[in-house]
C-alpha cells in the first residue's frame, strides 16, 4: 500500500498523470466518434467491393454490430479514465491535510 501512495506522489507532483489522462481521454473520444464512422465506412467498402466482386456473399445493408468494438473501446477506456481520474486527484495524498481557507473579509 505504501508503494502505491509513493507512486501516487510522483505521478500527481510530476504532472504525468494530467498529461496520461488526457491522452486517454482523448482516445476515448476517439472510440466515441468511431461508433458512428465505422458502420458507415464498412457499408461503404462493402459496396466498393459488391462491384469488384459480382457474385460476393458479403451482407449488403447497413449494419451497427459493426459499431460494436468501438463502443466496447469506448466504455473501457473512459471506464479507465474515471478510476484513474478518482484514484490520483480526488483523493488528497496522504500526509497533506485540508487546510481551512482564511476568509479575507473577517480578517481585515
Amino acid at each position: 500500500m505504501r508503494m502505491l501512495n509513493r507512486l501516487k506522489r510522483v505521478i500527481v507532483e510530476s504532472y504525468v498523470g494530467a498529461i496520461a489522462l488526457g491522452y486517454l481521454l482523448a482516445q476515448s473520444l476517439l472510440h466515441f466518434v468511431g461508433i458512428f464512422s465505422w458502420p458507415v465506412a464498412r457499408w461503404i467498402s462493402r459496396g466498393e467491393y459488391r462491384e469488384i466482386v459480382p457474385h460476393a456473399s458479403a451482407v449488403v445493408g447497413f449494419s451497427f454490430r459493426d459499431a460494436l468494438p468501438e463502443l466496447v473501446n469506448f466504455l473501457v477506456s473512459l471506464i479507465v479514465w474515471y478510476v484513474l481520474l478518482r484514484w490520483l486527484y480526488f483523493k488528497p495524498l496522504e500526509g497533506e491535510k485540508a487546510e481551512p481557507r482564511l476568509n479575507t473579509e473577517q480578517s481585515g
